[in-house]
C-alpha cells in the first residue's frame, strides 16, 4: 500500500477530505495520511480508539512516536492525557489500553536506530519559550540530528512565512485556523512540505501547531522498509 508516498510532493489534507476506516482491531479506526507498506508500514496516521480497549503487548521494531489529541492513552508506563507527546524507540514494547477512549496522531517506522531515548512530555504543563517571530512561542519536544519536533503557538493576525528546511516540514494543526489566499485550514488539517517549498499563512485565529522538520530525508525508497515487524 502506498499513500502520499512521494516525499518530494506537497500534501495538504483537511478534515473534510478524510474518512475514518476500520483497522484489523475491533473498536479502532484510523485516517491514513501517508503510508508505505501494509499493516506493518512506515506510516503517519490519526487513530481513534473506542472505550475500554486493551491490546496485547507488542514491540516497536521501527519505533513509535505519537501525540494524544483526545482522551487518555495508557500503558504500563503511565496515563497520557490529551496534549501528551510520547516517543517509544526501536526495540521498546508496551501493553496499551484506554478506558475512556482516545485519539492519537501516530508515526511508525520513522526512527533513527541510534535515537534511543524513551520519554513523554505533558505539553499542558511544560514551559514554552519565545520563538524567532515576536508573534510566536515554541515548545521544544525532541531533536536528533536533522530531526526537530516542537509545538508552535501563533497569535491571531500573525503572518507565517518560511521555507521548508532540509528534510522537509510536517504540520498538524492542533487548534485554531490558518488562511492562505482566502482558503481556510482548520484544526486537524495535516500539511507536509518537501524541502525548499515556500510556506505562507495568515493566522486566521490563534493556533497551535505540531511541527516536525528534517525527517523526510531518504524516505522515498520503500524497498528499504521491512516487510514484517
Amino acid at each position: 500500500m502506498r499513500i502520499n508516498a512521494d516525499f518530494k510532493q506537497l500534501v495538504i489534507i483537511k478534515p473534510e477530505d478524510t474518512t475514518w476506516t476500520p483497522s484489523p482491531a475491533m473498536g479502532v479506526e484510523r485516517i491514513m495520511l501517508d503510508r508505505i507498506g501494509d499493516e506493518v508500514a512506515r506510516a503517519t496516521t490519526i487513530v481513534r480508539f473506542a472505550e475500554d480497549k486493551y491490546f496485547p503487548e507488542h514491540q516497536h521494531d521501527g519505533g513509535e512516536e505519537f501525540f494524544v489529541l483526545e482522551g487518555v492513552f495508557s500503558d504500563q508506563y503511565g496515563d497520557f492525557p490529551a496534549g501528551t507527546y510520547v516517543r517509544n524507540p526501536v526495540g521498546t514494547s508496551h501493553s496499551p489500553h484506554t478506558v475512556e477512549g482516545c485519539t492519537i496522531f501516530v508515526k511508525l517506522w520513522q526512527f533513527e536506530q541510534q535515537d534511543n531515548k524513551q520519554f513523554s512530555i505533558d505539553t499542558n504543563t511544560a514551559q514554552w519559550i519565545s520563538g524567532d517571530n515576536q508573534e510566536q512561542d515554541i515548545l521544544p519536544l525532541h531533536q536528533y540530528k536533522d530531526e526537530i519536533v516542537q509545538l508552535e503557538r501563533w497569535n491571531k493576525g500573525a503572518d507565517i512565512d518560511r521555507v521548508a528546511p532540509k528534510g522537509g516540514l510536517e504540520i498538524l494543526i492542533l487548534a485554531g485556523t490558518l488562511q492562505n489566499n482566502g482558503e481556510l485550514y482548520p484544526q486537524r488539517t495535516w500539511l507536509r512540505y518537501p524541502e525548499a517549498e515556500r510556506i505562507n499563512f495568515t493566522v486566521f485565529e490563534s493556533c497551535t501547531l505540531f511541527c516536525k522538520t528534517g525527517h523526510l530525508l531518504n524516505l522515498d525508497s520503500p524497498d528499504k522498509q521491512p516487510e514484517k515487524e
